[in-house]
């Protein structure tokens, strides 16, 4: 339908998910957190809006997401509370976990995973959307290198199930609250003597390392010279950062040091990492995540050392579609039933719904249609078995059971079609 006669369309930044990339889309959400289910990880769901300040204390307020991107809802005139579409799914993971006491309710950490939409206003572009969809792994409650090797080996697992090799892991460690102020310090006096604008310059004051992220090549070109956090971490920090190294090789994931790593978000300390696939172009960023030891605090809770990430669901599919790679999904319907007359369509209407009763998926040919449209119908749903029948038939009591795939027809007894259809699907 053209966009000329229809009233309406998705909003700008979004779009809709149908039946005919819906396979993929879900095999890919199902890949992503099969790895984490299998590592004891349970799953939440919060609420799609949540407070403002949850975002702007626990991501930051000096960062885009909270400065420009983030969809604020106008709420009646009589709630104080200012609500906010989720940018990002961590802060409400652990609010949730806070507000529930599943801290203290059992053996740290609290390991959950999570699935679902976020928000943020940005200019569309591939790859980029205003409403995009991740599935996410948070480890809460523990300080431990393994941990953080856990969470990015689940991950690296989950790509490699569907396939993917093109994509490159970058790893580097933003040090914790002893060692990082040192060096907030002194690219804080580095950036002073840059030629930056106004923003970035304000930006360089309340977090410095924000503009090592930005993208600008007018920045990035000025900062050849910045000091890098690798050479103020302190021996905690470095020992930490070696021991997940070390796991990681140990497990036989490859990973490359990227010194200038630093992530969008301002609650990440020391292990933050970045999975890239280098045939997105410009959005080459397919998931990522790190530690974030601070941020319980920084939300009102109590000391709550954790890891975790993001994978993008959208950008997963894309590295797929970079790679050539095809999913190998299931069709949706197994058998499709063609009935020829009135009395056919009422038994073959009971017949399938027996079948899906029985764990068969099952369709039928709706609208009186006739028997050759009846088989292009069978076809385009991709059943392996196609049910025909005929007063002829009805009167013998029976069905013809036709192979899609080779064509062979058989008749089958009317009572004996469940049994037999499950036999022949196993």
């Amino acid at each position: 339908m053209s966009s000329t006669s229809q009233a309406f369309q998705a909003p700008r930044g979004t779009y809709d998910i149908l039946p005919t990339t819906a396979g993929t889309v879900l095999a890919v959400r199902e890949a992503l957190a099969a790895p984490l289910r299998r590592a004891g990880y349970g799953y939440v769901e919060t609420p799609v809006f949540e407070d403002v300040n949850l975002f702007s204390r626990g991501v930051g307020e000096s960062t885009d997401i909270v400065t420009k991107e983030m969809f604020t809802i106008a709420t009646r005139s009589e709630e104080s509370q200012r609500l906010a579409l989720r940018p990002e799914a961590t802060a409400s993971v652990l609010r949730a976990t806070l507000e529930a006491n599943l801290h203290r309710t059992g053996n740290l950490p609290v390991k959950l995973w999570y699935s679902g939409a976020q928000y943020r206003y940005e200019r569309p572009q591939k790859g980029r959307y205003r409403q995009f969809w991740q599935v996410g792994a948070e480890a809460i409650g523990a300080e431990d290198p393994a941990l953080d090797a856990e969470l990015i080996i689940l991950a690296d697992d989950a790509y490699r199930s569907l396939g993917l090799r093109n994509f490159r892991i970058l790893l580097n460690s933003l040090g914790d609250k002893q060692c990082r102020p040192v060096y907030r310090e002194a690219l804080q006096n580095y950036l002073r003597g840059l030629d930056l604008d106004e923003e970035t310059l304000r930006r360089a004051e309340i977090n410095p390392l924000r503009v090592l992220d930005d993208k600008r090549a007018s920045v990035q070109d000025q900062l050849g010279g910045a000091p890098m956090l690798v050479d103020f971490l302190c021996e905690d920090c470095k020992a930490y950062h070696e021991q997940v190294r070390e796991l990681l090789t140990a497990a036989g994931v490859a990973f490359e040091d990227d010194p200038k790593l630093v992530r969008g978000l301002d609650y990440y300390t020391r292990t933050t990492f970045e999975f890239v696939h280098d045939g997105l172009g410009a959005q080459s960023a397919v998931g990522g995540g790190g530690r974030y030891d601070g941020l319980s605090e920084m939300i009102g809770g109590p000391e709550l050392p954790s890891v975790g990430w993001a994978l993008g669901v959208d950008r997963t599919v894309l590295a797929l579609e970079a790679e050539g790679i095809t999913l190998d999904i299931p069709a949706t319907t197994d058998v499709y039933a063609v009935p020829m007359g009135e009395q056919a369509r009422r038994v073959l209407f009971g017949l399938v719904t027996g079948l899906r009763r029985a764990g068969v998926s099952a369709d039928l040919l709706f609208g009186g249609r006739g028997v050759k449209a009846g088989f292009k119908a069978a076809d385009r749903s991709g059943a392996r078995f196609a049910v025909v029948a005929g007063e002829r038939d009805l009167a013998d009591g029976v069905v013809q059971l036709k192979d899609l795939t080779s064509g062979d027809q058989t008749p089958v007894a009317l009572d004996a079609l469940v049994t037999t259809l499950k036999e022949k699907l196993q």
